[in-house]
């Protein structure tokens, strides 16, 4: 499988990005020719090197006249669809992209996606920085982007309506789910068209993935640190993972004064909160006291949130956490028939070996609404699997060259970068502010 990781350590932008990917090797000439495309007189990109804290990269400007046009989201993606040279799969990346930093923006500030407003020179920007990642990312050819923790920077800087902490409220809204890290740089790191991307693309965040690097990209932030080069790198290559892996959370925390009552009820509420799997352990803890060791198995991005569930329903004074590499079964759902009715159950491949479980709640309901013992639903799911295990098998591997064909996933977020004048609107964090990355793109 061929990954793309984004090493995030100075934050990201759109311009950062498109320039890691044009310095991994994406033909430039064939984003020019899609940025051409959508009609925008007199705009262009232009890259050059540059030395970033004594390393290598690329620098990318987007050339454009001053324009007075306000846009909403609707008018920018009719100019998306309007593009010749995009394909349909990279207009849908765009038009992602952009719906995400819509909705972030619709959101804070109380208002309709339609009724974003995006300031013009702002959308010029943005359109070509999203437009660009979106060809750029299309034609990477990757399975799957990871990326790392994010940093925000720190500080504050000033917008359209006035001063706002990092991260500003419309990028804070898009990195929601997103894990995030602290660097000590008192400026706007992570930029809302930065945080779109990441929030659209990437499909799980942490470390450095298992895989053979074939090729490295470094896209340039305008400004230049002290101790850290201001460097967006993206890391190409080939998984050395099996594909049914994944990276997962495992928490953990010992409970010797809580009774079984609230550790119930605690399990109940993280596993309603998304946790992958929770349960207990009888252990013995110092003083030989009888105690519990509750562990929850989860995604690393929700580890925060369901930590903060433990603290709150158990009193617990620590949580352990560690990331954790797991083996799975390529999965699918299946339904068979049984002389009941039809039961849902989970279809799993592993290499050469297949498995089939029947659900239980699809079972329990059979059991209960005919008066026939559990065990006798269950048998009759698996018999049922059984007599049509080869057709059921085959629609296995049919529904994982789905995924494959699909490639890399979307999440329809939406968002905005501009400002509006008494209309509802959004502000534009990717190019009037003076952070580690200058979006002004002057020329």
């Amino acid at each position: 499988m061929r990954i793309a990781y984004l090493d995030c350590s100075t934050g990201i932008s759109g311009d950062m990005t498109v320039a890691a990917l044009i310095d991994a090797g994406v033909d430039l000439q064939a984003i020019r020719t899609a940025v051409d495309s959508l009609g925008l007189p007199g705009v262009g990109i232009a890259t050059r090197s540059v030395m970033r804290c004594a390393f290598r990269a690329v620098h990318l400007t987007i050339e454009h006249p001053e324009q007075h046009a306000h846009r909403h989201l609707a008018d920018i993606v009719k100019l998306i669809d309007g593009a010749g040279a995009i394909t349909a799969r990279q207009k849908t990346i765009a038009r992602q992209i952009f719906g995400a930093i819509a909705a972030a923006e619709a959101k804070v500030h109380g208002t309709t996606v339609e009724k974003i407003h995006f300031h013009e020179v702002g959308a010029i920007d943005s359109i070509v920085d999203i437009v660009a990642a979106a060809v750029g990312f299309d034609l990477l050819g990757v399975d799957e982007i990871v990326c790392s923790p994010v940093p925000t920077g720190r500080g504050q800087v000033r917008i359209a309506h006035g001063v706002c902490t990092v991260p500003t409220p419309g990028t804070a809204e898009l990195l929601r789910g997103i894990p995030l890290v602290d660097v000590p740089v008192d400026t706007e790191l992570t930029t809302p068209t930065g945080a779109a991307i990441l929030k659209t693309l990437v499909t799980r965040f942490g470390t450095l993935p298992a895989m053979t690097i074939e090729r490295i990209g470094y896209g340039a932030g305008t400004k230049e640190f002290s101790d850290r080069a201001n460097v967006l790198r993206l890391i190409v290559g080939d998984s050395t993972a099996a594909p049914e892996s994944d990276q997962v959370c495992v928490l953990e925390t010992n409970l010797d004064d809580v009774s079984g009552e609230v550790i119930g009820y605690t399990r109940q509420k993280l596993l309603a909160a998304g946790a992958l799997d929770v349960f207990t352990t009888a252990i013995q803890m110092k003083k030989d006291r009888p105690a519990t060791l509750l562990s929850i198995i989860c995604r690393p991005e929700d580890r925060d949130r369901l930590e903060g569930i433990l603290f709150a329903e158990t009193g617990t004074f620590g949580v352990r956490r560690h990331l954790v590499d797991r083996s799975k079964r390529q999965r699918a759902e299946c339904r068979v028939d049984t002389p009941w009715g039809q039961v849902t159950g989970k279809l799993g491949r592993f290499g050469a070996s297949v498995a089939f479980t029947p659900e239980f709640e699809s079972c329990a309901a059979l059991a209960a609404q005919f008066a026939v013992p559990l065990r006798d639903v269950y048998r009759a799911a698996e018999l049922a699997f059984e007599q049509n295990r080869e057709v059921l098998v085959s629609n296995l591997g049919s529904a994982a060259a789905a995924v494959q064909e699909t490639g890399m996933p979307s999440h329809d977020h939406s968002h905005s970068h501009d400002h509006s004048h008494d209309h509802e609107h959004s502000h534009d964090h990717d190019h009037g502010h003076d952070h580690g990355h200058d979006h002004d793109h002057h020329h």
